[in-house]
This record gives C-alpha cells, sequence and structure tokens, in this order.
C-alpha cells in the first residue's frame, strides 16, 4: 500500500472507530451489564496477542466464556459448550463481543480490517511466508473472515492472510468491510447453527 494510501486507511481507522464509540455507547453499556449480571467475573476479556511487528498488544472483548475457563484453550465452536455464559452465545452470534476492539483500533494496535491476531506463541510458529500476515496491524475482520469465522482450516486463514498483505488497498479493505456486514445480516457463518 502506498503511504497516502496507508494514510487513508489510518485516517478511516480512527474516524470510524471513533464513531462506533460514540454511536454505540448505549449498546456497549447494556452488554457490559448484561456480562456483568449473566455470570462472576470481569467484564472485558483481555489477552495479549501479537501485533504489527510481533510487537505484543492487549485484546479487548466482552467475556463470553465462564471466568474458570482456560482463555488459552480452543475457541468455542458449538452452541453446546458448557464453558460459553448464556449471554456469550449471543455475543458470539452476533459478534457483539468484539465491539470494545474498537477501543484496540483508535489506540493504534488494530485496524477495521487486516489479519486476525493470534496468541504470540502462534506467531513464533509461523513460516516465512505466514510471518508476512505481521507486517500490517491486525484486524476486525479481515479477508479470511470473509470466507466463514470457522468454516475454513487455520493454514487456509493464514494463507488468505498472507494474500491480504500482498494486495492491500483501500478499495479492498472496503469490499472485506461490506461482505463481512453481509455475512454478519445474513448469518452466512459458523455461527448461524447457534
Amino acid at each position: 500500500m502506498s503511504p497516502l494510501g496507508r494514510a487513508v486507511k489510518r485516517t478511516m481507522d480512527v474516524a470510524v472507530a471513533a464513531a462506533g464509540l460514540v454511536v454505540c455507547s448505549p449498546v456497549l453499556a447494556v452488554v457490559a451489564l448484561l456480562v456483568r449480571l449473566g455470570s462472576p467475573g470481569p467484564i472485558l476479556f483481555r489477552q495479549e496477542r501479537a501485533g504489527r511487528g510481533m510487537k505484543p498488544f492487549t485484546i479487548l472483548k466482552f467475556r463470553t466464556m465462564r471466568a474458570d475457563a482456560d482463555p488459552f484453550g480452543v475457541s468455542p465452536r458449538e452452541a453446546g459448550d458448557a464453558r460459553l455464559t448464556r449471554i456469550g452465545r449471543r455475543l458470539r452470534e452476533t459478534s457483539l463481543d468484539e465491539l470494545p476492539q474498537l477501543w484496540n483500533i483508535l489506540k493504534g494496535d488494530m485496524s477495521l480490517v487486516g489479519p486476525r491476531p493470534l496468541y504470540v506463541s502462534q506467531a513464533r510458529e509461523f513460516t516465512e511466508r505466514e510471518r508476512r500476515r505481521l507486517e500490517v496491524r491486525p484486524g476486525m475482520t479481515g479477508l479470511a473472515q470473509t470466507r466463514g469465522r470457522g468454516e475454513i482450516p487455520h493454514e487456509e486463514k493464514l494463507e488468505l492472510d498472507v494474500q491480504y498483505v500482498e494486495k492491500q488497498s483501500v478499495r479492498l479493505d472496503l469490499w472485506i468491510l461490506w461482505r463481512t456486514a453481509w455475512r454478519l445480516f445474513s448469518r452466512k457463518d459458523a455461527y448461524q447453527k447457534w
């Protein structure tokens, strides 16, 4: 991406994240209350992830699992997963658990579009090609998410992430945002069976 493209992308990130936090503040407040009332434990889930250049950062999400669940375990794939709280199931279905990442975007840890951030330990095991996904800020959504959240193998997701880095542009970002919104609102993803 050209320097101008990077500047436009960052400007778009800041503008959308700031507006999103303001517009969604009532939703954020209601979800926070529901998480608090739904099960003991913190409202927000915080975890260290690998950012651009392998720099660690703390990702924010609304907590969807019981407080005693293993934070590094395999992510729930089914509604019947006993680790999920009742409200957590709904938050994952609607992706509302991801809204606190707007703050990560505003801070500059993340972008609206980019490879989803993985554990630092996972990033250390990347092949030379897979390490290219660390050349950009991680995103709330990315090229891999346009194909589904749990529908494709991990290796294919990593390859799609690298393809995004190689082809990134503002136009591609807008297309990914549109496709993500379409999949979410049409429930065309792996969580539609919930």
